[in-house]
């Protein structure tokens, strides 16, 4: 009877082993599923395309040890192209293939206005795709995005910085050109990305940023603050918490000179620097590229009330002035080793600005958009920031930057 037992046992145990060498098996030679956090690890990327997205949350430790909060930063600077733009591009490009819009290999062109990174984004995709790409940017914008863009094989146009109403902005003239373009042969498509009002910006952060976050976060997350630039990153993530995570708030982080924060906090669109004869600036009053607005596009206009009754989904709006975004780079630089560009350090402000008002015990994530690399002539020319009045040393405490 006792040697049936150990028969059996060992027969359990076997099956048990082969059940377990199977599982392996198949772990290892199943394709990984999306919600995988190490896809990449264990597959082969399909071309340069397929390296966008599913980018580590990592803790800012600096900020995260002074204030009892776990403050993440999403290091979109880690896609192939160097920023957040990325996921716009692509997503923008496949939507109007799937549409019939652009059509590969057919001497199309994608033509946008843009501060850069949405230029480089799209001029990377474009070549790994099979399109032409013209870029329209702000002569005032750092002149290496224009050298990055070249090296990806766009055509850039630099052109004087006006307002959205005239119609030699660098939005109204990427639309023109796109208008003209293929006139002669219908074969060869003109297509304007229109990354400002195109609902499909947001869309592309509500079906990735927003669903790798909260699986990064396993739904713990207590703060989204983000920046505005386009409203795309913002509007989708922003959206895609709220629907799942009841008690998560969300805030605007905003440059100075921008007019946004005033809107969200009290519903009217200015901010101090464009009080008459203060403005220095034709776009938005500040040293920080890519974020910062003194109207609504479509996407951020999706986060205000749509009529009586209707809440704002941001549950509020922080302005971080040009001094403490310099000093923010510098400290995370000699404090942490994170070298970001501007939109990324106003995002940081913010969120040690929101991490000592809520205590600690709290989840707080924000987007790294960008690395300090493209930058290097302007927000991290110390020289220029000093003929600014800023200081370029890393602050020695964190005192130096005062609640807001």
């Amino acid at each position: 009877m006792s040697i049936d037992k150990t028969s059996a046992h060992i027969c359990v145990a076997a099956a048990l082993a082969t059940a377990a060498i199977g599982y392996q098996a198949w772990r290892l030679l199943s394709p990984p599923t999306s919600d995988s956090p190490d896809d990449r690890s264990r597959s082969i990327a399909n071309g340069v395309a397929g390296l966008i997205g599913n980018t580590p949350l990592i803790r800012i430790n600096s900020l995260s040890d002074a204030t009892g909060c776990e403050i993440l930063g999403k290091a979109e600077f880690l896609n192939p192209g160097g920023s957040s733009k990325d996921r716009i591009a692509l997503y923008l490009i496949e939507k109007a293939e799937e549409t019939g819009q652009l059509v590969p290999h057919t001497g199309s062109c994608i033509f946008e206005g843009t501060s850069g990174s949405t230029g480089i984004s799209l001029a990377m995709v474009a070549r790994a795709k099979g399109y032409l790409c013209h870029i329209v940017m702000p002569s005032d914008q750092a002149i290496e995005k224009s050298q990055l863009l070249e090296r990806h094989g766009a055509t850039v146009e630099r052109v004087a910085p006006c307002s959205i109403v005239d119609k030699n902005n660098f939005v109204n003239v990427a639309r023109r050109h796109a208008q003209e373009f293929g006139a002669e042969d219908p074969a060869k498509r003109g297509f304007f990305v229109n990354q400002f009002e195109n609902p499909l910006n947001s869309e592309a952060h509500y079906k990735t940023t927003g669903p790798e976050i909260f699986r990064q976060t396993k739904g713990c997350i207590d703060v989204f603050v983000h920046g505005s630039g386009t409203g795309g990153t913002i509007a989708g993530v922003t959206h895609y918490l709220k629907r799942r995570v009841p008690q998560v708030r969300c805030f605007l982080a905003d440059p100075q000179g921008s007019g946004l924060a005033n809107k969200v906090n009290h519903g009217v669109m200015f901010a101090e620097t464009e009080r008459e004869g203060t403005r220095r600036r034709q776009q938005v009053d500040t040293l920080v590229e890519g974020v910062g607005l003194n109207r609504l596009t479509r996407n951020f206009a999706n986060l205000l009330p749509a009529g009586r009754g209707k809440k704002c989904l941001l549950d509020g709006a922080i302005s971080v002035s040009d001094s403490d975004a310099v000093k923010m780079s510098r400290w995370l630089m000699a404090n942490d080793g994170l070298f970001i560009g501007s939109s990324a350090a106003i995002n940081c402000v913010a969120a040690l600005d929101i991490a000592r008002k809520l205590g600690p015990g709290h989840t707080i994530v924000t987007i790294l958009a960008d690395s300090g690399q493209r930058h290097l002539t302007k927000f991290w020319n110390d020289e220029a920031m000093a003929a600014l009045g800023h200081s370029t040393a890393a602050p020695a405490s964190l005192d130096e930057f005062k609640s807001v």
